[in-house]
């Protein structure tokens, strides 16, 4: 990836978590952490990396993000200097999840040492 694209990319996620945190009045989506966004070398398309705080609501809350995906363009639209904005996809980010998976698995390997 280019350091232009990953340039629009990080400031992309910066002015997303601000429009989600500030803009948006939909309560599903307020605890949402915007994690990494993916550019399409055009930057026509990006993929939206979000974790969730509830983790019962995570499709739900995905969802309301990719119908309020228009009103979020718009606003981010207004935000960074690109020509056209590229079209936001939403989607669930679950590289935390397996961080925390390995961690534990390598912490249990070091307690059977350990008691060994």
């Amino acid at each position: 990836m280019s350091i232009k694209i990953e340039r629009i990319a990080s400031n992309i996620v910066k002015q997303l978590s601000y429009i989600i945190a500030n803009e948006i009045k939909d309560n599903d989506i307020k605890f949402v952490t915007v994690t990494d966004c993916k550019l399409a070398s055009d930057l026509s398309y990006a993929k939206i990396y979000v974790t969730v705080f509830d983790k019962d609501k995570i499709k739900t809350t995905i969802k309301a993000l990719n119908d309020a995906s228009g009103f979020i363009r718009k606003e981010l639209a207004s935000r960074i200097d690109v020509r056209h904005t590229p079209e936001l996809a939403f989607v669930y980010d679950e590289s935390i999840e397996y961080g925390k998976k390995i961690e534990d698995i390598i912490e249990n390997i070091h307690k059977e040492d350990i008691e060994k």
